[in-house]
């Protein structure tokens, strides 16, 4: 289904909106692959790929790079993708980074906004940990990304669940981080502009 197209599954009213938030630490292909899949399958007009403040997930199991130069890494790997963009939401909002938070935020600035959160199988199965995830379930549609070849886990329950199915693309920011402290290539694993701001900012050398 194209992007201006009417999806299976579609909910009447105004922008329909995704939502891919991260750490983004740092981006890659996969996301945008799946941020791209997502807008296509379900007829989006635009997918925002909202770079975490504070990713409580990870406080105090790593060192998380400042903010600011994640979401400029996001931002040179999505300038002139269609319907793909920046947020810095999280980050002018401060504090720790929750999805509900953001969902309220979004819809509260734009009447009639329909809002698809977009999350990985891996952390569909793990919602019930999430802040507020009663009214993230009851404020917005959930997109869970099947990668090829893996079975479909079960719907999570209460969820307006979409699934849209990625190549089986196995990239993670922990093996990039690995790989760019160690002067390795990223080649083709992160988009070409972010990979250029990653050197500009002189990010992850060193890094574990």
């Amino acid at each position: 289904m194209g992007g201006g197209g009417q999806a299976r599954g579609a909910v009447p009213g105004g922008e329909r909106l995704g939502i891919l938030g991260g750490t983004f630490d740092p981006v890659h292909v996969g996301h945008l692959v799946a941020a791209t899949r997502a807008r296509e399958a379900l007829g989006l007009d635009r997918v925002l790929l909202v770079v975490a403040n504070e990713p409580w997930q990870k406080a105090g199991t790593r060192s998380v790079t400042p903010a600011e130069a994640r979401l400029a890494v996001v931002a040179a790997a999505v300038e002139g993708v269609a319907g793909l963009e920046a947020s810095r939401l999280e980050i002018d909002r401060g504090g720790p980074s929750y999805s509900a938070d953001t969902v309220d935020e979004l819809v509260a600035a734009r009447p009639g906004v329909v809002p698809f959160v977009v999350v990985g199988a891996d952390v569909a199965a793990e919602l019930d940990t999430w802040h507020r995830v009663d009214d993230l379930r009851r404020a917005a549609t959930l997109v869970v990304v099947d990668r090829a070849g893996r079975a479909p886990e079960h719907d999570p329950p209460g969820w307006r669940v979409e699934r849209v199915a990625i190549p089986a693309l196995d990239i993670s920011s922990s093996d990039l981080r690995y790989r760019l402290a160690r002067g390795l290539s990223v080649d083709f694993l992160i988009p070409d502009a972010a990979i250029r701001c990653i050197r500009r900012l002189d990010l992850y050398a060193g890094s574990r």
